[in-house]
């Protein structure tokens, strides 16, 4: 069921909500902010291919496939390979380099769309272009968008399911629709609400949140800050062959 309609801009969480918004044909924007996303945007604003690849798939079988490189976990980067799921690994890649991106989040949610008009990657380093590009094809095809906070997962289940709550994916995503000038659901103008609210204080509440302490811990420090730096490219990563490649603006059709 549409709960969303008539609603042109639209929000909505993890696979569940992927799936949804794929049955009713929106176009669809991942939001997995200290993950893929934040990556991805990364990757494909220095030149690379991002290939997405769910848990349950062999990445290094379609790094083969596509003549590509496996990224690795943070931790095994750069021992077991160069990239991983944190962007610093990605910002003196050769153009043209083909990556398999694996993540339980951003990646499967990617893998689980199917064939919707437009799957676009977007995050807070690339609000703003995210914002003009879904604009750019509302305004010339009677197309919705659905923003999908990618969430996270807990290891051991709860009585309510895997899916974790996210607020960065939240942010993320209030932040792009803070972008769209078209009529929004009760659930993306509360989302949007949420951002514009922190808005002056993003780095914070990425440093503080659970999903960014728990990246600190780890020591990714610098990703956790290189994921708060607001509108920091132009770049939007848009799926196309398999592969994530800059979104043309020149090429939307009517």
């Amino acid at each position: 069921m549409d709960d969303q309609h008539p609603f042109r801009c639209r929000f909505d969480w993890g696979r569940h909500g992927v799936r949804q918004a794929a049955q009713r044909g929106d176009i669809l924007v991942i939001v997995d902010t200290l993950r893929f996303s934040t990556t991805t945007i990364t990757a494909v604003h220095h030149g690379g291919f991002i290939y997405p690849c769910s848990t349950e798939e062999d990445a290094v079988a379609l790094a083969r496939q596509v003549g590509g490189e496996a990224a690795v976990s943070r931790l095994d980067a750069p021992q077991r390979g160069r990239f991983s799921l944190s962007p610093a690994t990605y910002l003196h890649l050769e153009p043209g380099t083909r990556i398999v991106l694996a993540s339980p989040n951003g990646a499967t949610c990617s893998r689980y769309a199917g064939q919707v008009p437009y799957l676009i990657v977007g995050a807070f380093i690339n609000a703003q272009a995210v914002g003009a590009a879904v604009s750019s094809l509302l305004e010339r095809q009677p197309l919705s968008v659905t923003l999908i906070a990618c969430g996270e997962r807990w290891r051991i289940p709860t009585e309510d399911g895997e899916l974790r709550f996210a607020l960065e994916d939240y942010l993320g995503a209030g932040a792009i629709l803070s972008y769209l000038p078209y009529e929004k659901s009760p659930e993306a103008r509360a989302c949007e609400g949420a951002f514009v609210q922190v808005r002056d204080d993003l780095h914070a509440m990425l440093w503080e949140c659970a999903g960014g302490r728990e990246l600190r811990e780890k020591g990714f420090d610098m990703d956790v800050q290189h994921a708060a730096r607001l509108n920091m490219y132009e770049t939007v990563p848009h799926l196309r062959d398999h592969h994530f490649a800059p979104f043309d603006f020149t090429n939307v059709t009517e």
